[in-house]
């Protein structure tokens, strides 16, 4: 697999920005970003690489948030205009595979430990956000076993996949360390995406 990137991280993030995203967008691209780079890091894998599939997992979402079919197939213009190539996209629309509001995708399976690592991290997101607004906006004495009382409270979050989120045992990693690590990269960010 070529793991050469068309654009930079300043370039990647002036496409998002010139879509017309909301701050919440922003924030969940630059979370996923910090918790698949520090996957990367745990498996030994191209860390800009990771990364810049976590900021850019959702690039077409301004224009597909309202008609979830096309979210990850239009990605896939926006993508090759831009010169990423094939596998780069495929692995991108895999975090879509298995959604029924998206029928292209209904049948497929996610197999790949990157595809799994993406799926489960950026699902992640919402769950560490939420526990995070819900202390008043502090993360940065957030601890993995509070966060796991609240992955098992199904009525917590509610809309965050739980069953996503546990695809991340597919890659040999245990829920535990992946709340741990993914707490530790939104500790980094902290400040950008406006939580202390």
């Amino acid at each position: 697999m070529n793991e050469s990137l068309p654009l930079n991280r300043t370039q990647a993030i002036e496409l998002l920005k010139s879509m017309n995203q909301e701050e919440s967008n922003m924030n969940h691209y630059l979370e996923s970003e910090a918790i698949m780079k520090k996957l990367a890091e745990r498996f030994g894998m191209n860390v800009n690489y990771w990364g810049m599939l976590g900021l850019l997992h959702d690039v077409d979402w301004a224009d597909t948030k309202d008609n979830w079919a096309e979210h990850t197939i239009k990605a896939e213009e926006i993508l090759k205009e831009k010169g990423f190539d094939e596998d780069f996209i495929q692995i991108i629309q895999s975090h879509g595979y298995g959604y029924v509001e998206i029928p292209i995708h209904k049948e497929k399976e996610r197999k790949e430990k990157v595809e799994n690592s993406l799926a489960a991290a950026e699902t992640l997101t919402g769950l560490i956000y939420a526990y995070a607004l819900m202390r008043g906006g502090k993360i940065s004495d957030m601890e993995s076993k509070g966060l796991k009382k609240k992955f098992k409270d199904k009525s917590f979050a509610a809309n965050c996949d739980r069953e996503i989120i546990l695809e991340i045992e597919k890659t040999g990693l245990e829920l535990s360390e992946f709340l741990e690590l993914a707490i530790d990269a939104m500790k980094g960010i902290k400040d950008e995406i406006g939580l202390n």
